[in-house]
């Protein structure tokens, strides 16, 4: 058994949110008593204690939509002129990108950003991957990076009509043999069924995934209206909007995500309240590809269940906190938005949505939670209560400031020590297999 005691803690549960002076009791994987410091040590008296010195106890952050897969287009150069729409971004980069990827590269570029997320106090991801020649296999690549790394993790992987029927059948099995392997399970890894999106998608294909996600009993994690693209593919097929084509294709649900939702309509926004759909915001994503905003403020008032995730765009969930608080305000001209809604968005909903993947709670440091816990080496200047936590970590917190991080129970970074993994051996791979790729894209 490990204490984790003598530091400022902030558990999440709305019923007691923070102890000035309080600790965390852990036997395996698991959360088994809160509270001050010395009664958690007069009842385990036998057990280990790891000594925060007054740094903030808190749970772990989640990313409801990840791309481990994108690691290798840092710093790489396209080769044709810079893309001028959404759709570009996607034929001149990723869909070149993720056609190069060979298994070692899935592992290797899934590796280097879970070593991310352990230092900045991300430990829970939903990851979304392709890599259309190399598909059989690349969901237990990205498993066995997983186990290494130890951060939470639920698979999927996008089926598309983009690369032939061929790779979209392969697609469904990579997925179904994934969720059977990894979903309601103990331990680390998850899964669901991954699409890409509407306008990748044929009605015969969807037709296939629906049956096959059917039989598992899942749901399904899919690109929804990111770009205006994806809304015009789908009136011209169907004559319907992009929410309303995948409702009618039994796509949408309480088991499915929803990512982005930047172009729906409020009649769209009903049928995601109404059919219980998960949807997740990735603001720094949607602004550097500039597809617009999504309306999350009219969705959560619509009593929609909107999350918070990167897309990709950085593995620190701060830092998605503090661009989703500004944009929400830009967004509205109102220099009050966001207060509420998007700390319920990083916490509340996407403790909701992991509630979907994982036999046990997530995001909050409770008695049979999981134990995913991060330090904080943060010493508030002004005070810090139970009323008022929210303002000092979304204007005191960043990920350069996470100074431990604990998953399952397992102590991975220490003192900002990662003590399981040599980092510059593995970004050393990384870096061969890198320009490999780029000479291939």
């Amino acid at each position: 058994m490990l204490i984790v005691g003598n530091g400022r803690l902030l558990t999440l549960d709305p019923d007691a949110p923070y102890y000035e002076e309080g600790g965390v009791a852990i036997e395996g994987d698991e959360i088994t008593a809160v509270g001050p410091t010395q009664k958690l040590q007069e009842a385990y008296p036998e057990a280990e204690f790891l000594d925060a010195g007054g740094k903030i106890i808190m749970p772990g952050m989640t990313n409801t939509h990840m791309h481990l897969y994108s690691t290798f287009a840092r710093g790489m150069a396209l080769k044709d002129p810079p893309p001028t729409n959404f759709l570009e971004i996607l034929e001149r980069l990723w869909w070149r990108l993720d056609k190069a990827l060979t298994l070692e590269d899935v592992y290797y570029s899934a590796l280097l950003p879970l070593i991310d997320c352990i230092k900045c106090g991300t430990t829970t991801i939903l990851d979304h991957h392709a890599s259309p020649r190399a598909v059989r296999g690349s969901l237990d690549a990205i498993a066995r990076a997983v186990e290494e790394a130890g951060v939470r993790t639920c698979l999927a992987y996008e089926v598309s009509d983009r690369d032939g029927p061929e790779v979209a059948r392969q697609g469904i099995e990579e997925n179904v043999e994934a969720i059977k392997k990894y979903r309601n399970r103990e331990g680390l890894l998850s899964a669901t069924f991954g699409l890409h999106a509407s306008f990748t998608l044929s009605d015969e294909t969807l037709a296939a995934c629906r049956e096959a996600a059917e039989e598992l009993g899942c749901g399904f994690h899919i690109h929804v209206a990111e770009g205006i693209q994806d809304v015009e593919d789908a009136l011209e097929r169907s004559g319907k909007r992009v929410v309303e084509r995948l409702a009618d294709k039994g796509v949408l649900g309480p088991r499915t995500i929803a990512a982005h939702c930047v172009h729906v309509t409020e009649r769209e926004i009903g049928i995601l309240r109404d059919t219980g759909t998960m949807v997740v915001h990735n603001p720094e994503s949607n602004m550097g590809n500039a597809v617009g905003c999504a309306p999350v403020g009219e969705m959560l008032a619509a009593g929609v269940i909107v999350g918070l995730g990167t897309d990709g765009y950085t593995c620190d969930m701060f830092e998605s906190l503090k661009v989703a608080n500004v944009l929400r305000k830009f967004i509205s001209g109102d220099p009050s938005a966001g207060w509420q809604e998007i700390p319920t968005m990083a916490f509340t909903n996407n403790a909701r949505i992991l509630q979907a993947f994982y036999p046990r709670p997530l995001g909050r440091l409770v008695p049979g939670a999981y134990a995913d816990i991060i330090l904080v080496d943060y010493e508030p200047p002004t005070p810090l209560t139970a009323e008022n936590w929210y303002g000092h970590l979304l204007f005191g917190f960043h990920g350069g400031r996470v100074d431990t991080t604990i998953i399952g129970g397992k102590i991975l970074m220490r003192n900002r020590q990662l003590l399981h993994l040599d980092e510059a051996a593995i970004a050393a791979r990384a870096r061969k297999l890198a320009q490999k790729l780029w000479e291939r894209f």
